[in-house]
């Protein structure tokens, strides 16, 4: 039998993720509102009163974060509620995100904020949003306003959530809104808010030299496509683009995409911390079909658990090769900010949880500086185009968005006695995953007599 305790280390931080729009409901003056109003969603859903965050629900889900014992807590800041009107700062939307930071205080956790989590207001986006170059000015100006407000208050800021999901998203697969499906215009996006971030950042330090500022940068895992010698590139170009372009650009000053080369000096050096956002692995190869997304395509590979429809593959061990890279190539601390798995019925879930969290304990074991993780998510939320769609799921609690009811799932208390121990062990692992334990974790055959006669003993 294999008894184990993988210890983390001390002042780890735990906890959940959220962003505004996805639990705070009454969200009408931003670019999302828009996009539901028009239909663009799941079965034409509206996120509605969402989670009623808003409505104050967030203490009785902080209430069951710190029953978890979360020490830590993901949060994000609607722009369109601080900014309805260019120019125009609502103090008693301010003050409402006092009261969120309070309440997190007062349950000992530390919050982590968010700056841009998906939305614009509306008015930014009848500017053109990310592809007008003067959001870099909006954006610092509005960074600007939180932070003198809210900076004594918080430690740790996130200046932007996935910038290549918003970008890719919204202006070259369309899912997100405006829905272009311009290349070009992806780039241009992906530029600005670079250049946003660089902004966001001096501007805090400015505020709050001692701040602790970083991003969010989602990663996905590539495997692909046979023959490896026609699709191998493939991979190479996504994984450039998408997972390490970015990145790189904070550490060199230069925005680097095919045919095109962009310096951005300002954005060198500004980051104290990253974050990774990780979720699956994709086939990919090339594909004559799909000249504007540069002719690649992006399947779930044949073999592991298969996620829902248009996601990939469930590969939590994929944590572990991110957060490798992406601490050597900064030489920076790293948190977790997303990490989870879609499953209403909480049948996956735990496994998830157990490898995740097997794979980060390694990370943190070969020196790489992790200091944290937050689960997505605390409570079932309205999941952008997907809506409430119920394949899509990710709470540590089950959320009625009609009733407003939770339901504590059984991978919340998995992850409370996680929490609570600053430690994965093998008591934790059997109780909760008794039928993939032994696969999980292979005992190794001992031997049990020694021949004392042997040369060799």
């Amino acid at each position: 039998m294999v008894d184990f305790t993988m210890q983390f280390p001390p002042g780890f931080l735990w906890g959940a993720a959220t962003a505004a729009h996805q639990v705070e409901g009454g969200n009408t003056n931003n670019q999302w509102h828009a996009w539901e109003e028009a239909g663009r969603v799941y079965r034409q859903q509206r996120a509605g009163t969402a989670c009623d965050w808003w409505g104050g629900r967030y203490a009785e889900d902080f209430d069951h974060a710190a029953a978890m014992r979360h020490n830590a807590h993901r949060f994000s800041i609607e722009w369109s509620r601080i900014e309805p009107e260019p120019g125009t700062f609502d103090e008693s939307a301010l003050d409402h995100y006092v009261q969120v930071l309070d309440a997190l205080r007062q349950r000992h956790m530390e919050p982590l904020v968010t700056l841009h989590h998906f939305t614009n207001p509306l008015w930014l986006q009848e500017r053109g949003g990310w592809a007008n170059p003067d959001v870099v000015q909006y954006f610092e100006e509005f960074v600007r306003f939180v932070v003198d407000a809210l900076g004594d208050r918080v430690t740790m800021w996130c200046t932007i959530n996935e910038p290549m999901v918003y970008a890719t998203q919204s202006h070259l697969f369309g899912h997100f809104p405006p829905g272009g499906q311009s290349l070009g215009q992806a780039f241009r996006v992906a530029e600005n808010m670079l250049r946003g971030h660089a902004a966001a950042y001096h501007a805090i330090k400015e505020l709050h030299p001692a701040a602790q500022v970083g991003f969010a940068k989602h990663q996905i895992s590539l495997t692909t496509r046979r023959p490896a010698l026609l699709h191998g590139p493939a991979r190479n170009l996504i994984g450039g683009v998408f997972n390490r372009a970015w990145v790189e650009a904070l550490m060199t000053g230069t925005l680097r995409f095919p045919l095109r080369k962009i310096d951005v000096p300002q954005a060198r050096d500004t980051l104290d911390w990253i974050g990774l956002n990780y979720y699956y692995r994709f086939l990919v190869g090339f594909h004559p079909r799909y000249p504007r997304r540069l002719f690649l395509q992006q399947t779930q590979p044949p073999d592991g658990i298969q996620g829902p429809d248009s996601v990939g593959e469930i590969w939590p061990e994929g944590l572990f090769e991110h957060i490798r890279w992406l601490c050597e190539r900064t030489s920076k601390p790293l948190y977790v900010t997303e990490n989870g798995v879609p499953d209403p019925d909480d049948a996956l879930r735990p496994l998830h949880l157990v490898r995740s969290l097997r794979s980060v304990w390694q990370a943190i074991n070969f020196n790489y500086p992790v200091k944290g993780y937050f689960h997505w998510t605390l409570a079932d939320n309205f999941e952008w185009s997907e809506g409430y769609a119920p394949r899509f799921r990710f709470g540590l609690y089950a959320c009625d968005p009609e009733t407003q009811q939770r339901t504590k799932r059984r991978s919340a208390d998995l992850y409370g006695e996680v929490c609570a121990a600053n430690a994965l062990t093998s008591d934790i692992a059997r109780r909760y995953l008794p039928h993939d334990f032994e696969q999980l974790f292979p005992g190794v055959d001992v031997q049990e007599k020694v021949d004392l006669h042997s040369p060799h003993s």
